[in-house]
This record gives structure tokens, C-alpha cells and sequence, in this order.
């Protein structure tokens, strides 16, 4: 169980000792396992050489295993497992680049609709999530540009969404979306809308990735129903954000672990000079660089992962943090990775290029570098200003 064991005795310092039980530890080892077996690097090849843009059969087994509701009790047709679980499965997912919409679906649709639905929505709408049988986005973008409540035009007026979102991860596949919009001149509100319904039309865009679909959506008079009926603001988007922050580190952290083992084996099997390379003072850093990087990520990834399982008060700078070394891991392993295969791995037929995609994409989920080390020195500062006021 990942926590924070202190010594409240006077003077005795307080001891974070992150961890997880021994029942999470064996479910990684059972979605390690699983997601090796069904869903090699072959799979998000697939989409690249213009495979279809979801594997319904894989989908619907990770439905069968109950991942798409670890986090979500199990009234409303989730398994109960709490976030440290879909911790866990969110690192095997980012391990295994898994071409599915496990992040949209889960991290952010279930996620919003868990903490703003009323309970008439909850029992609607999660045990369809849960079980598959639909998959959702969240659709917050309006173009270019990090998350910023400027940037929302789009607007609902008597039940009717009008405007467009773009980019929207999952767009081409999922069933519906929490789109963030202008709730007539009331503010900021989470609207459910049926991308199947009139007045929506979709058009995929090109991306570094194409294993993870992205799409414009436009809406022009399209059927909005309202998530929740307590007052919305901008906070309530960040909160939302944070915590699929969290999970995204995650996934970051399992490819960027799965980059260095790559780097790592293809250094003790290839040989140069009549030795294999890895005994080369020059990659024997280079991997030592990724190492520090992936376990310095690792470590703010379960910080966040502990805020997040209790909601604790210091989740948006640990989320802010776990994602700044997420990011920074990712890109220096894919990178390194692809350098140590020297100029196979630059080719089409290694998978070196595929992690390298997905820390790209990921990189750009929900806000880029800057945005994230913004979030997290102005969540420092505001901390300081707190213990500041205290001590006054």
C-alpha cells in the first residue's frame, strides 16, 4: 500500500516510504504478463501501417479483466481496486505502448464523470464504461495551446453544443465525450454528448502517433446533457487534469523503463572492436543517464500516485512533478534507445520508433513541458506563501 509512515515523537523526522502491496505488485506481474502475450509492439504497428484504429477484440478483453474499472466501486460495475491499482495497470499499459483508449476512457471520462456526475448519471453512464461497452473522451482543446479557460469557445445554449475541439485524443473511436464548454453565460460547465448523435461530425488528424487517433469534432446544435448539477469552475478542469496527470507519468515511466531494457540488451549482444558495446564507457552512461531519469521519474510518479489515492492536498504540484520527470524520462530513453541501436535503430522494421512516437504524443497530452513546469514552480510558490502566512 503506498503511503507515508512518520514518527510523530518530537524532533523524529517524517518518513515517506512509497510502496505498493503485495496484491498490486502480483496484478502488475498478471497485466505484464497478459498484455505481453496480446499486445506486443506488433499491435501499435498495426495502426501505423493502416491497421483500424481499435482492436476490438483487445479492448473488449481488457474489459473481461476488469481494468477499465479498477478505480470505480463496484456499484457502479468497477472492481473497486482504487487509483493505486490503476497505477499500477497504467504503468503496464505505457510498458506495453497498448494502441488502446485506456487514458480517455478512464483517466478522464470515468474520472469526471466519478467526481462531477449526480447519481442518476453515475448509474447511467459508468457500468457501460466499465464494461466496455462504451468508451468516452474528454474534448478540452480547441486548437494549439496548453489548457486555459480563454481557450474554451465552444458553448451550450438550451441543451445545444456548437463550436469544435481539436485535437481530441480517441475521438475516432469513442462513443461520447465530456466536452468542456461555456454553459450559456452561466460559466464553465462538463457537458456528456453522443458522438453519434445530429450535430456532430468528425475528421481524423495526422499524428506522430497514429496507434492513439486524435480528430477534430465539431458540434453545430448537438444534444448536451449537463454533468452534474453543483456549480463548475476552471479549478474543477485542473483538479480533473491532475489527476489523469498522474496517470499519464505513469505510463511514461513503463515506457521509458521498457526503452532501457531495449538499450540495455542490445548493448550486451552487439558487439564492436570484439567486445559488445555496452562495455564502452560512452553508452555505459548513456544508459546510466536513462536509469537516473526513469527511477527519478519513478519516484514523483508514486508521490503522485499517493496524493492521488488520497486525495491529498498536494496533489497538483506532485502531479505537476510526476509529469515534468515523466516527460524528461520518456523522451531521453525513447531517445537513447533508438542512439544505442545506432543506425538500425533509426529503421522502420525496430520498434525503437514506436516508443519514441508515444513519448511524443504523451509529451503533449494535456499540456506541453512549460505548461507543466509552470504548474509546478506556481504550486511551490503558493506553498511557500501558505507556511509563509502561517508562521506570521
Amino acid at each position: 500500500m503506498l503511503g507515508v509512515n512518520s514518527n510523530d515523537a518530537p524532533g523524529a523526522e517524517h518518513v515517506m516510504n512509497f510502496d505498493f502491496s503485495e496484491d498490486l505488485n502480483m496484478l502488475r506481474e498478471q497485466a505484464r504478463r497478459f498484455l505481453t502475450e496480446r499486445c506486443p509492439p506488433a499491435a501499435a504497428r498495426k495502426a501505423l501501417e493502416g491497421g483500424p484504429a481499435l482492436d476490438t477484440a483487445l479492448w473488449q478483453e481488457i474489459a473481461g479483466l476488469g481494468w477499465l474499472g479498477a478505480a470505480v466501486s463496484e456499484e457502479y460495475g468497477g472492481i473497486g481496486l482504487g487509483h493505486e491499482g490503476l497505477c499500477v495497470l497504467a504503468e503496464e499499459i505505457g510498458r506495453a505502448i497498448a494502441p488502446v483508449p485506456f487514458s480517455s476512457s478512464v483517466y478522464l471520462a470515468t474520472e469526471a464523470l466519478v467526481l462531477f456526475g449526480t447519481e442518476e448519471q453515475k448509474q447511467a453512464r459508468l457500468p457501460a464504461l466499465c464494461s466496455g461497452a462504451r468508451i468516452g473522451t474528454f474534448a478540452l482543446a480547441e486548437g494549439p495551446g496548453n489548457p486555459s479557460p480563454r481557450g474554451v469557445a465552444a458553448r451550450v445554449t438550451g441543451g445545444r453544443l456548437s463550436g469544435s475541439k481539436w485535437p481530441v485524443l480517441d475521438g475516432e473511436v469513442a462513443d461520447f465525450a465530456v466536452v468542456v464548454a461555456q454553459d450559456g453565460d452561466a460559466g464553465l460547465a462538463l457537458f456528456a454528448v453522443d458522438l453519434a448523435g445530429s450535430g456532430v461530425s468528425r475528421a481524423p488528424l495526422r499524428t506522430v502517433d497514429p496507434s492513439r487517433s486524435q480528430s477534430r469534432i465539431t458540434f453545430d446544435g448537438a444534444p448536451a446533457e449537463r454533468i452534474g448539477t453543483d456549480a463548475f469552475a476552471w479549478a474543477d478542469v485542473e483538479r480533473l487534469i491532475d489527476r489523469a496527470a498522474v496517470l499519464l507519468a505513469f505510463e511514461q515511466v513503463g515506457g521509458a523503463t521498457q526503452c532501457l531494457e531495449m538499450a540495455t540488451a542490445y548493448a550486451k549482444e552487439r558487439t564492436a572492436f570484439g567486445r559488445p558495446i555496452g562495455s564502452f564507457q560512452a553508452i555505459k552512461h548513456k544508459l546510466a543517464d536513462v536509469y537516473i531519469a526513469t527511477e527519478l521519474a519513478r519516484s514523483n510518479a508514486y508521490y503522485g500516485a499517493w496524493a492521488l489515492s488520497t486525495d491529498a492536498p498536494e496533489l497538483p504540484v506532485a502531479a505537476a512533478a510526476a509529469r515534468v520527470a515523466g516527460n524528461d524520462a520518456y523522451h531521453l530513453a525513447s531517445k537513447e534507445n533508438i542512439q544505442t541501436h545506432g543506425g538500425m535503430g533509426f529503421t522502420w522494421q525496430l520498434d525503437c520508433h514506436l516508443y519514441y512516437r508515444r513519448s511524443k504524443m504523451l509529451s503533449l497530452t494535456l499540456g506541453s513541458q512549460p505548461y507543466w513546469r509552470e504548474r509546478l514552480v506556481s504550486g511551490f510558490e503558493a506553498r511557500v506563501e501558505a507556511q509563509d502566512k502561517a508562521a506570521a
